[in-house]
């Protein structure tokens, strides 16, 4: 019997890997000046997600567009992050990210809402699959410290099976709400 050859060290085969869905954000043109006049080159911002809740992003720099924009394909989906979503279309709750001059903040929405984000941060939530959530970005402008911030706040979103988890406790117990009085509160 010839057995056959298995994937080394626990990696999935290229051909098992998810189909991702890309966004180009930003291509800025960069020159370098030499003895013989100028060197132009490119730099871009390219942010993947499968559209199930795993987004990343990447930058790639070299002398042509397409180049710049595989390279950073590559690395964004080298560094994709998980993020658990309510219902598959929104947040669990509010939260606030920062990096650098950027800081945005995020939050939950009722069905129906769509995606209310400008510019970079609203590419970081249609490549994650997110259909209703509302974000503002103080600060900066800059393409790449707005998806960095989304990011920090992305990374901060925990679900209650999460908080249940590291508390010890059961869902149930942390979504409950306890509507009635407390029996110390009744009796005074």
């Amino acid at each position: 019997m010839a057995r056959e050859p298995q994937g080394g060290r626990g990696r999935r085969d290229r051909d098992e890997t998810p189909e991702f869905a890309d966004r180009l954000v930003a291509i800025n043109r960069v020159s370098k000046t030499v003895k013989g006049g100028k060197r132009f080159g490119f730099a871009a911002l390219v942010v993947v997600g499968d559209q199930k809740g795993r987004v990343g992003f990447g930058k790639g720099k070299a002398k042509e567009v397409p180049e710049a924009i595989r390279k950073a394909t590559e690395q964004a989906k080298r560094g994709m992050i998980r993020v658990p979503l309510r219902e598959g279309r929104t947040l669990h709750h509010d939260e606030n990210g920062r990096w650098g001059a950027g800081k945005v903040m995020i939050r939950s929405a009722p069905q129906g809402t769509g995606i209310i984000a400008g510019g970079p941060m609203r590419a970081v939530f249609e490549m994650l699959g997110v259909q209703d959530v509302v974000a503002k970005s103080n600060g900066t402008q800059n393409p790449y410290n707005m998806i960095r911030a989304t990011l920090d706040a992305l990374r901060k979103q925990q679900s209650p099976r999460m908080v249940a988890q590291r508390r010890g406790k059961k869902v149930a117990e942390i979504l409950h709400k306890d509507d009635a009085p407390k029996p110390e509160a009744a009796e005074a």
